[in-house]
C-alpha cells in the first residue's frame, strides 16, 4: 500500500522547527538576522514572515524546497 503524503505549509514547518529547536529567539536572531520580535510575532500568529525572512530561517534549520519526484518528470 502506498504511503499517503502529508502536505504541510511552510508556516507550519517553520513554526514546528523553531518550537522543537528549543533555541532562544535571540540565538535564532543572531544566527539568521531575523529580528527576535518578528520571530515572536510569527510564532504567536500575529504576523506572517516576509519571504526573505522565511528563507533565512529555512536555511538555518536545513530545509530546502523541491518538487516531488512524480511532478519532476512532467
Amino acid at each position: 500500500m502506498a504511503k499517503k503524503r502529508v502536505e504541510q505549509t511552510i508556516t507550519a514547518v517553520l513554526k514546528k522547527a523553531i518550537a522543537e529547536s528549543g533555541l532562544p529567539y535571540l540565538t535564532i536572531e543572531q544566527a539568521t538576522g531575523v529580528k527576535r520580535a518578528s520571530i515572536m510575532r510569527f510564532m504567536r500568529g500575529e504576523q506572517s514572515l516576509r519571504l526573505d525572512m522565511a528563507d533565512k530561517l529555512a536555511s538555518h534549520f536545513g530545509f530546502e524546497c523541491r518538487r516531488p519526484r512524480h511532478e519532476r518528470a512532467r
